[in-house]
C-alpha cells in the first residue's frame, strides 16, 4: 500500500490510531492471505461437482471475505481521506472492490466474472509486483519507437511475403492479411516448421532466405528490445527509489539533528539559569 502515515496522522488521535493499524506490517499480512484464500474460493467454484456439494460453504466464505475487504477499504478511507483517491493502488483497489458489490443479474451479469480481479490486489499489496506493474507502464514510452518499427517490418514483410508466396501457398499468404498472421506465427515460433517452411520449402526452396533472417530479426532482436527496455525501466524506478528512501533518510536525520541541538541549547539556557539564580542567593 502506497499510503503512509503523516505528521498530522501521527498525534494519537483515533484516525491517527487507525491509520498506524491499516499501514502495520501484520495487518497488511492478513489482507496479503485472505487473498490468497479468496484467489482459492474463486478457483473452486469453476468445479461444478465441488460446486454440488460445497457450494454454499464457499459462496459463504466469499460473501465474508468481501466484508472483511469491504470492511478495509472503509478503515482506509476513514484514516487517509482524500490521499486514498490521490494514490493510484489506493484507487484500484476501491474499484476492485467497489465491483464486488455490482448485482451480478440483469445487465451486470458480466461484472460476475469481474470479481477474479479481487485476485489482482496482491499486486497492490506486495510491493516486488508493484515495482514492476510500475516498470512497465513507465517503458510505455520508450517502447513506442520499438513498436513502430515492428509495425513497419510487418507491413514491409506482409506485403513482400504475398507477392512471392501467395500463389505457391495461398492458405498462408494468399492475402495481406492471411500474411500478417503468418509472419506473427513465425515471429512466436509456434508450428512454424510444419506449417509454413516445409510446406512453402517444396514449392520454393530458396524461401529459407527471407524465413531465417525474419525469425532472427522479428524474434531475437526486436522482442529483446522490449526486454531491455522493460528491465531498464525497472533498475531506474528501483534507482529512484532508492535515492528517495536515502532523500528521506537524510532529511528525518537533519530533522532528529535539529530537535537534538534545540534541547541541547533548551538545556544549556536552563542550565544557566539556574546558575545564576543560585549565585544571585545571598
Amino acid at each position: 500500500m502506497q499510503e503512509t502515515v503523516t505528521t498530522a496522522e501521527a498525534d494519537g488521535s483515533p484516525r491517527a490510531r487507525v491509520a498506524h493499524f491499516v499501514s502495520s506490517p501484520g495487518f497488511q499480512s492478513l489482507i496479503l492471505w485472505l487473498i490468497v484464500l479468496n484467489a482459492i474460493t474463486l478457483g473452486l467454484e469453476t468445479w461444478p461437482s465441488l460446486m454440488a456439494g460445497w457450494g454454499g460453504v464457499i459462496g459463504a466464505l466469499n460473501h465474508a471475505l468481501l466484508a472483511i475487504f469491504t470492511l478495509e477499504i472503509a478503515l482506509r478511507i476513514h484514516a487517509f481521506r482524500g490521499r486514498l483517491f490521490q494514490d493510484p493502488w489506493g484507487l484500484f483497489d476501491v474499484i476492485v472492490v467497489a465491483i464486488a458489490w455490482v448485482p451480478a443479474s440483469g445487465p451486470f451479469a458480466v461484472l460476475r466474472v469481474l470479481r477474479v480481479l479481487r485476485i489482482l490486489r496482491l499486486v497492490s499489496i506486495v510491493p516486488s509486483l508493484r515495482v514492476v506493474v510500475e516498470a512497465m507502464l513507465a517503458s510505455i514510452p520508450g517502447m513506442a519507437s520499438i513498436v513502430a518499427l515492428m509495425l513497419l517490418l510487418f507491413y514491409v514483410c506482409g506485403v513482400i511475403t504475398t507477392q512471392l508466396f501467395g500463389a505457391d501457398l495461398p492458405e498462408r499468404f494468399g492475402t495481406f492479411g492471411d500474411s500478417l498472421l503468418s509472419l506473427f506465427q513465425l515471429m512466436t515460433l509456434e508450428g512454424w516448421p510444419s506449417d509454413i517452411a516445409f510446406p512453402l520449402a517444396e514449392k520454393q526452396p530458396w524461401a529459407w532466405l527471407f524465413i531465417i533472417p525474419f525469425i532472427l530479426v522479428a524474434t531475437f532482436v526486436v522482442l529483446n528490445l522490449f526486454i531491455g527496455v522493460i528491465v531498464d525501466s525497472i533498475s531506474s524506478l528501483k534507482d529512484e527509489r532508492e535515492a528517495a528512501l536515502q532523500q528521506k533518510a537524510m532529511a528525518q536525520a537533519e530533522a532528529d539533528t535539529a530537535l537534538m541541538l534545540r534541547e541541547i541549547r533548551a538545556l544549556r539556557a536552563e542550565v544557566a539559569e539556574l546558575r545564576a539564580a543560585g549565585i544571585g542567593k545571598p
